[in-house]
């Protein structure tokens, strides 16, 4: 499969072989070295590496938002103030990294290859819940490193073409996957306050708008305690990176569009440093 300059153009042979509909079988049998669960790692030790930090998702009645901060540490310093953590998994699901920062970049890269990959060979899009499977096998592959310390737990969501709905999937680190039923959900080291803030906030009947808003929130409650997580930038314009996902398929909010609503919850704040309050009854 490596290149050679004096080929005439064809594809090797391992590209013309029917096989398996997953990319990665596809990998492991022809250059098994390129997974990032085959990279040799030093014996002992844990690896200091950049980490994404938190990721959090929200139903509402005509889809699903997916959200994530900015910030990357490293140990207590701030490796990167501007990382992107949300991608579109294909057209109709999207999914948010925590953990490993240039790990959960590449499983993400191997994830939307493995999607693309089967519907070429089968002619057709995996199932929604087929895609929440596929990488929690993924995830599942990398726990030799993970108990090195480069561990990757990312949130899965999307819109079920099916089902005509917007669900999310969780996971652990040895590739557990849960779905949420509650209609939302975080993940990373913030993930305890922005659950917190989502559980008082989120509304069975959010609209799309709401929803958008509810997510901002929440990130501001998990950087407001927790340090790895980073804040709106407003010196900076550096805003949380906002994605929607419907029955018209994978959307991210450009800055114009995110700006007004980050503003106006800065604003507030400045009034309510702790945020919106929740009714007691």
């Amino acid at each position: 499969m490596e290149a050679n300059p004096r080929s005439t153009g064809r594809l090797p042979a391992a590209f013309l072989t029917p096989g398996s509909s997953s990319f990665m079988d596809f990998l492991a049998g022809h250059q098994p070295e390129l997974l990032p669960r085959n990279r040799q790692l030093p014996a002992q030790g844990v690896i200091e590496a950049p980490h994404g930090t938190t990721i959090v998702a929200v139903t509402y009645r005509g889809g699903v938002v997916l959200a994530g901060d900015r910030r990357a540490t490293m140990g207590n310093v701030i490796a990167q103030r501007d990382i992107e953590k949300v991608f579109p998994a294909d057209e109709y699901s999207a999914v948010g990294i925590a953990g490993t920062a240039g790990l959960a970049v590449e499983m993400v890269k191997l994830f939307q290859l493995e999607l693309e990959h089967f519907e070429k060979v089968e002619g057709t899009q995996l199932s929604l819940e087929g895609k929440a499977n596929r990488l929690s096998t993924m995830i599942r592959s990398n726990l030799g490193m993970a108990m090195q310390g480069l561990a990757v737990v990312p949130l899965f969501a999307g819109w079920d073409v099916d089902r005509e709905k917007g669900r999310i999937f969780s996971y652990d680190v040895t590739g557990g996957r849960s779905e949420e039923h509650v209609g939302y959900a975080a993940t990373g080291s913030g993930s305890m306050f922005a659950r917190g803030a989502l559980k008082k906030l989120f509304r069975d009947d959010l609209s799309e708008e709401e929803a958008i808003t509810l997510v901002v929130q929440a990130l501001y409650d998990a950087a407001d305690d927790d340090s790895a997580t980073g804040g709106p930038d407003l010196a900076r314009r550096i805003y949380p990176i906002v994605t929607v996902v419907s029955d018209e398929g994978y959307r991210k909010l450009s800055e114009e569009q995110l700006v007004g609503t980050v503003r106006a919850i800065h604003e507030r704040r400045l009034e309510e440093p702790d945020g919106p309050r929740a009714a007691l009854l």
